[in-house]
């Protein structure tokens, strides 16, 4: 393959591929403990996907999870989010819920992405989007198998949806977009690079995406913090935003 003649949308596939059969080599190696894959695995991507970037979009802006950010990026119209490893714990762990983000956000919208899954063998992109799958009569709602947001669970008892807990953010988003579960919606915090890839992927598919506000989600922002996220089918977008904005009034 000549990457030079790929363009974004194929790029960041590709990348998110790679990336993540090289992960799954580190992981399959053997040679590190269970407190190092982790690191390992972060560091080892990271440098791929920068290198890779670099070469392939030398006057594009970078941001990466794993690389001090300096700054630089806000100059450019055009901007490389990427998470080497969603999910490192999940990684480190042997899971199958972890991620690779490698996303393009133009003039702060998430406009490219691509989510590759290596536990399952899967790259969601958005150059590519599929058909979604039917409804489920009850819908399911995806929260962290770790700490659940207080606001998810509440709205979940709102509209009886099903608790499903799972790993990374872009685990968890794809879920959506692949028919593993209606909503996901996120008010415990994230950063720029858990959310790009994943919501340009989520709305290629024709799902809703913005802030738990119903605002747009913003980036290459000076401030990388991002409050808040819903992920869901169409069909539930209103109810679901109604009942946030009832918790808060």
């Amino acid at each position: 393959m000549d990457a030079g003649n790929l363009n974004d949308g194929e790029l960041a596939a590709h990348l998110a591929q790679v990336a993540g059969r090289i992960l799954c080599e580190v992981r399959g190696s053997g040679v590190f403990s269970a407190e190092a894959l982790g690191k390992a695995g972060d560091q080892t991507a990271n440098q791929f996907l920068v290198r890779a970037l670099r070469e392939q979009r030398p006057d594009d802006g970078l941001l990466s999870e794993e690389q001090q950010d300096n700054f630089e990026r806000l100059a450019h119209a055009r901007v490389w989010i990427i998470d080497p490893v969603d999910g490192t714990r999940e990684f480190g762990e042997h899971r199958s819920d972890w991620a690779v983000h490698v996303g393009l956000a133009i003039d702060g919208v998430a406009s490219v992405g691509a989510v590759a899954l290596p536990g399952l063998g899967v790259v969601l992109r958005s150059d590519a989007p599929q058909p979604l799958p039917a409804l489920a009569d009850r819908p399911r709602m995806l929260v962290s198998r770790t700490r659940p947001a207080r606001e998810a669970v509440a709205v979940a008892e709102a509209i009886d949806a099903e608790l499903v807990a799972m790993g990374s953010a872009g685990a968890k988003a794809m879920a959506v977009v692949r028919g593993g579960a209606e909503i996901y919606l996120h008010t415990g915090g994230q950063f720029e690079w858990d959310s790009c890839a994943p919501v340009a992927v989520a709305k290629a598919h024709g799902l809703h995406v913005s802030r738990v506000d119903g605002s747009p989600l913003v980036y290459n922002q000076s401030d990388l913090y991002m409050p808040d996220l819903l992920i869901c089918r169409p069909e539930w977008a209103t109810r679901v935003l109604a009942e946030v904005a009832a918790l808060s009034a």
